[in-house]
């Protein structure tokens, strides 16, 4: 178990380095789109591949970062049920949806965008807007990314298997802490309890 927990801890690792590069493309998304629709306003001129850039670098964000959001237990959840569950049950519901789903799925997409990717590659497929780009980067988002998620449900698989023996710490505690705006709240409605109190 120690071997499959060292290879947990290098697939975070790497999950944790390929989102945290990503999130710069957020900013290179939002610069691409501002400064097209400056160009666009400002001189009446156009560019597709510009356009089409935008949607290349918004892929790719929730493409690549798709593994990342699940190391950081922020995907989604149905909390209001998971919140009452023993840690056990919890874990236990999440050995089951990776095993049966998100593994599955992931092997899926992956068998069946790579060969989409390899002919646009082979082709030097283009954009049919005049002025587009190749398109091969952008195909190659969906096994890339669903390749990286696979790897990453490999690892919480690793990790929740590891605490029900009992040999490594619950790695969904955290998704069970309170987020920084719930925190916020909470110290609204603690000030505002006590400036009313201070006013009677």
């Amino acid at each position: 178990m120690n071997g499959l927990l060292g290879l947990s801890r290098l697939i975070d690792r790497l999950s944790m380095l390929i989102g945290k590069s990503v999130m710069w493309l957020i900013l290179a998304v939002t610069l691409v789109s501002a400064s097209n629709a400056i160009i666009r306003k400002a001189f009446d001129v156009s560019s597709n591949a510009w356009l089409e850039l935008q949607w290349y670098l918004f892929a790719a964000v929730f493409l690549l970062g798709a593994g990342y959001v699940f190391l950081q237990n922020a995907h989604v959840r149905i909390d209001f049920i998971s919140s009452r569950l023993t840690s056990r049950k919890r874990n236990w519901i999440d050995v089951f949806g990776i095993v049966v789903f998100l593994i599955p799925l992931c092997l899926i997409v992956i068998n069946l965008s790579w060969p989409l990717f390899m002919n646009a590659f082979k082709s030097g497929e283009m954009s049919q807007n005049a002025g587009g780009l190749i398109r091969w980067p952008v195909y190659l988002m969906m096994p890339l990314g669903f390749g990286l998620l696979l790897m990453q449900a490999v690892s919480e698989l690793i990790k929740r298997v590891a605490f029900l023996r009992g040999v490594a710490p619950d790695s969904l505690e955290s998704a069970q802490e309170k987020s920084d705006e719930e925190k916020l709240l909470e110290e609204l409605a603690a000030a505002a309890e006590k400036s009313g109190r201070g006013a009677k």
